[in-house]
């Protein structure tokens, strides 16, 4: 039967692996080279232009820069401190008139996929008004 690297054999020692953390070797510096780049924000930013639908108040400024690697949660957070209106208040965020993002998704994922004219559009209404 094979031998599976990292795994006991017969006699209980571990068999070697290819690569240990502690060898010190130059993938180990590759690999926190590359979690480095990882961790940084990406500094860009995207212009959202917010457009209210139905009964919503209509904001005095539409457009907004937002960075790039937020989260649309921060951008209905902000829309919500933009408009006054506290956490319980009904908010419903539409991109493009078609759907309702997950909050999880990322202002730079949404921007490449369905931006439109340079902007990402985000309309906001105080009930759903799709799906």
């Amino acid at each position: 039967m094979a031998q599976v690297p990292g795994s006991p054999d017969e006699t209980g020692k571990h068999a070697s692996l290819p690569w240990t953390p502690g060898d010190g070797g130059e993938s180990a510096l590759e690999a926190i080279q590359v979690l480095e780049t990882y961790k940084k924000k990406d500094p860009s930013k995207v212009v959202v232009r917010f457009k209210a639908v139905g009964n919503a108040p209509i904001m005095k400024t539409n457009f907004y820069k937002i960075t790039a690697a937020n989260r649309f949660q921060a951008v209905i957070q902000f829309l919500r401190k933009e408009l006054g209106w506290k956490a319980g208040d009904p908010l419903f965020t539409y991109i493009n008139l078609a759907f309702s993002p997950a909050p999880d998704d990322t202002v730079s994922n949404l921007y490449k996929s369905f931006a439109t004219e340079g902007h990402l559009i985000v309309n906001y209404s105080t009930t759903a008004a799709w799906g």
